[in-house]
């Protein structure tokens, strides 16, 4: 996962690989076809057209999708095909498109206030001036920008991002081609998803970002990716560029350890047991099912994810071999004339790492609880906002600040797009009486006040929280956004008082994380200039671990060998859609498209070699969380795949990169292009991306 600003220094080993540009100049992230590589939501896409017209995964599109959708209007499972302009829907509020502008090592200035500090004055030395550089930078009309922590502490860069705030729906394929398979092909080779959709960006006639207008105009984006015509095959070149979220492949032995002793099962137990509750909330209620569909998704590529991670590091004995590489590593660094302060600092970050430990329990179901939640969210939004009002702008915690208002009320805006009042509170309940199951030292005082300290007592003060709250209201929600933290917190909305009551012990806890994260600044960078000058010993290149910063990855349409006699082809065709299709869910594929592949009408999206239509291939790309959605180029920076998932067996990347196991699945172009000409024509869409209708 290179940032381009390394790819001059492998310059060669890529160009060796097959890629046919130079390889120096993807390093100029204002040049084709870095330019064109964008964040969406919570995934990565590109352009495709000049018109603003946006590629990505139809599940990275699935809030969009399921926010325009109702129990009458069932777009996530029929599908969606904007006629025109006019007929593009406008997504969920707080939905962006962001495009990166700039990339800056800012090292210095974000550390000279910092030296000589601990703790809690460490972190707020590094916070202001971050919040300090932001602040100057977004003095730019319509940019949004942010520091990113690279090498844990080490190094930092300032990224700018054009912001994009109108997006529409152009074209969703049905749920039943976007998520063919459904979870129980998730992470499974072979694959046969269309998981792609269509959006577009808009912004204000005068060409500048603005919220959702009529009277917007699509946006002209500096550069769009050509999708590719040509056929691709086993062996082939293929480069893939996106925003991987988070990776944690340089933390310490001693936490490899904990996530596979603790953190996946404890994470596996608490998503399956969410999703008992909401289904059996939702059984008998369409309309809750609907507004959940979003959640649920989530929650169940989560659980899933937990189990394939587990599964993945212990097939590769990942703790055992983050043990072998940490100890060589202090071996070492035992030669070095620095050796002793840099030991002296890792000692010490592991007694922090064992001091987060003791309460990890409680940490996670209470950020749970507040993440997985609508209008109890929604409460301590508003509560933590107008406390937060009270500083001058630049004081204020992130998130809360001027610059996030906007996002905040797009939060608020959508509640009732994703809240039923019977499933809240029954997930909150249950979320709360695992709370109450906690050994005493691991309560907190608040919550205890707020919920009782039965299972039974939560249940009922709950019920009354929510029967008396008019928070499920959007006016009175906005209205509550702009009161300050006198009104509110006098107010006589029960979800508000707690929200109130519970904000002191909110508070808290962020001061005892902030001053245990203040520490791991300070001291994780040791550790990683002894793993930097340890494997640079060994003549091995370091790339930091993934930050939802523009990465690249580089390597071939492959095939997997998981296990003895197994191998996986790399290909895979219309015809496993055919075999896999049962008529029922997840295997339920749409008439159109079954009658589709029966006539064999393919034309020019055929694969000669197969003699029928392919659908997804494999390749060892390097991805994680993030990279949905990110495009696949061809040797020349031609668009041939759109990433979307995993095997099974790599699941663990995020941890530990396994090069016998690592491979990314990806839609082949040649098969959106087919249902786009074939199945469920877009003729207009397709002359738009500069592709013949056939």
């Amino acid at each position: 996962m290179w940032m381009p600003s390394q790819l001059p220094e492998i310059a060669e080993r890529m160009e060796s690989a097959g890629f046919r540009g130079r390889a120096g100049e993807l390093s100029e992230l204002a040049r084709p076809p870095m330019n064109a590589v964008v964040r969406v939501g919570g995934g990565s896409g590109a352009f495709v057209s000049n018109d603003g017209l946006v590629l990505t995964n139809h599940h990275v599109a699935f809030g969009v999708i399921q926010y325009n959708s109702t129990a009458g209007r069932d777009l996530i499972g029929e599908g969606y095909i904007a006629a025109d302009r006019a007929a593009e829907l406008p997504a969920n509020p707080d939905y962006r498109v962001l495009v990166t502008t700039g990339f800056e090592r800012i090292t210095d200035r974000i550390l000279a206030d910092a030296h000589g500090k601990r703790g809690r004055d460490y972190f707020d030395a590094i916070d202001h001036a971050s919040k300090a550089v932001v602040a100057e930078c977004e003095r730019e009309p319509g940019l949004r920008c942010s520091v990113a922590n690279m090498y844990y502490g080490t190094d930092f860069h300032l990224v700018k991002q054009l912001e994009l705030r109108d997006i529409r729906l152009v074209y969703a394929p049905p749920g039943s081609i976007g998520n063919y398979g459904g979870e129980v092909d998730n992470f499974i080779w072979p694959r046969h998803s269309g998981d792609f959709t269509l959006l577009r960006a808009y912004v204000a006639p005068d060409g500048t970002p603005a919220g959702y207008s009529p009277d917007n105009v699509p946006f002209t984006p500096p550069a769009h990716l050509p999708v590719s015509t040509r056929n691709v095959k086993e062996g082939d070149y293929a480069m893939l560029a996106g925003y991987p979220g988070i990776t944690y492949r340089h933390r310490m032995a001693s936490e490899f350890e904990g996530q596979v002793e603790w953190q996946l099962p404890s994470r596996a137990a608490l998503f399956g047991r969410m999703l008992e509750v909401i289904e059996a909330e939702t059984a008998d209620d369409a309309e809750a099912r609907v507004l959940y569909a979003s959640q649920v998704r989530s929650l169940l590529n989560g659980l899933k994810r937990a189990r394939g991670e587990l599964d993945g590091l212990k097939r590769s004995d990942a703790v055992a071999a983050r043990v072998v590489d940490e100890t060589a590593m202090l071996a070492w660094l035992e030669g070095q004339s620095d050796a002793a302060t840099i030991r002296t600092d890792i000692y010490a970050a592991r007694v922090v790492l064992k001091q987060v430990a003791s309460t990890r329990e409680r940490d996670q179901l209470l950020a749970t609880l507040l993440r997985h939640t609508q209008l109890l969210r929604a409460a301590v939004t508003l509560q933590r906002l107008a406390f937060e009002r009270g500083k001058p702008d630049a004081q204020r915690e992130p998130g809360y600040q001027q610059r996030d208002e906007a996002l905040i009320e797009g939060q608020l805006r959508q509640v009732q797009r994703r809240y039923a009042p019977a499933v809240e509170q029954a997930l909150l309940a249950d979320l709360v009486s695992q709370y109450l199951a906690l050994p005493a030292g691991q309560r907190v005082a608040e919550f205890d006040a707020v919920f009782g300290t039965t299972a039974e007592q939560a249940r009922e003060r709950i019920a009354a929280l929510y029967a008396g709250t008019a928070l499920g209201d959007e006016a009175t929600r906005l209205a509550a956004m702009q009161a300050d933290a006198v009104a509110l917190a006098g107010s006589d909305d029960p979800l508000l008082r707690a929200a109130a009551a519970l904000q002191p012990a909110l508070l808290r806890l962020e001061d005892e994380f902030k001053t245990h994260e203040g520490e791991l600044l300070r001291l994780r960078p040791a550790y990683m200039r002894a793993l930097i000058g340890y494997r640079q010993s060994q003549g091995r290149a370091v790339y930091p671990d993934a930050n939802a910063t523009l990465r690249v990855s580089y390597g071939r349409i492959s095939t997997l060998d998981p296990r003895d006699g197994v191998r996986y082809l790399p290909l895979t065709t219309v015809q496993g859609i055919a075999e896999k299709h049962t008529g029922e869910e997840p295997f339920d594929a749409p008439r159109p498209l079954l009658d589709a592949i029966a006539r064999g009408d393919f034309g020019g999206t055929a694969e000669p070699s197969l003699g029928t239509q392919t659908v997804n291939f494999l390749t060892n790309l390097d991805t994680t969380g993030g990279n949905s959605g990110s495009p696949v180029m061809d040797a020349e920076g031609r668009l041939i795949g759109l990433n979307f998932d995993s095997n099974w067996e790599s699941v663990s990347a995020s941890w530990m990169y396994d090069p016998r196991y690592k491979r990314a699945i990806h839609v082949d172009m040649r098969y959106m292009r087919w249902l786009m000409a074939k199945v469920y024509p877009a003729p207009h869409l397709l002359a738009e991306m500069g592709l013949p209708a056939e």
